[in-house]
């Protein structure tokens, strides 16, 4: 995942594209204040009942740069953007761009955010730090579905932190975009997961014609965002993901 570096304030989403935003959470007192004040009371209310200060900054953090980079878009300031949620809590936009249908998802880990603006089509994106000792326990056998756990177990043993990880990132980036939380259980569909495989939905629990259906409706893309992570995208209609996608990296513009 490569980024052009910072850019203007305003950008133009083109239909077909997918605009994915790379950000640092490791923010300023003064730069974390400033976000604080674009958010919503209802946010506020949040971000003041984390326990501990990093957490508090972290969701301060992304929220607020997930707020800045909509006004981009939007153009209006970021305090002026609004949220409804669906069922499952997935965001929306109350008040999109006349002639704009944006959708749009985010995800966090440790301090590096990413985030995924699109039109007109529903995305998820999730990110998570490769930590060794997870593909080890219990986990996998838990939430992964038999056939991603063959594979996972079938591979090296230096291999599978970063399988391991591949396959939760997709599999959470899958259930985002589609809106249903953990409604829809991991175990119930299969994702790829073996490293310098194509990103792609295998196979869910349902009959093989709306296994099919699924298959095609849903495009799932590899991210490398930074060393040490694994990312994933999916989003809803087949495209070409290689040539549609595209990378900024945040910078404050408040």
């Amino acid at each position: 995942m490569n980024d052009p570096g910072d850019i203007a304030d305003h950008l133009e989403l083109v239909d077909g594209e997918i605009h994915v935003w790379r950000a640092s959470l490791n923010l300023s007192e003064a730069l974390l204040e400033r976000l604080y004040r674009t958010l919503s009371p209802d946010e506020q209310r949040q971000a003041g009942q984390f326990r501990f200060r990093e957490h508090r900054d972290r969701f301060v953090a992304g929220h607020g740069i997930l707020r800045d980079i909509l006004a981009r878009y939007l153009e209006v300031r970021p305090d002026r953007v609004g949220f409804g949620y669906a069922s499952h809590g997935k965001p929306y936009l109350e008040e999109p761009r006349a002639g704009q249908d944006i959708r749009f998802n985010m995800s966090h880990s440790q301090m590096l955010g990413l985030f995924a603006i699109t039109l007109g089509r529903e995305v998820g994106i999730d990110v998570e730090q490769i930590r060794e000792g997870f593909a080890n326990d219990s986990i996998a056998e838990q939430f992964f579905a038999p056939r991603e756990i063959r594979m996972l177990r079938s591979l090296p043993e230096h291999l599978q932190a970063e399988a391991f990880f591949t396959c939760w990132t997709r599999k959470e980036a899958y259930i985002k975009a589609r809106g249903e939380g953990l409604s829809l259980p991991l175990d119930q569909f299969c994702v790829s997961l073996v490293p310098g495989e194509p990103a792609a939905l295998l196979s869910t629990s349902q009959a093989l014609d709306e296994d099919l259906a699924q298959a095609v409706r849903w495009s799932f893309c590899e991210l490398s965002p930074y060393p040490g992570y694994a990312a994933a995208l999916v989003v809803e209609r087949e495209v070409s993901l290689s040539e549609q996608v595209r990378c900024w990296k945040w910078s404050a513009v408040l």
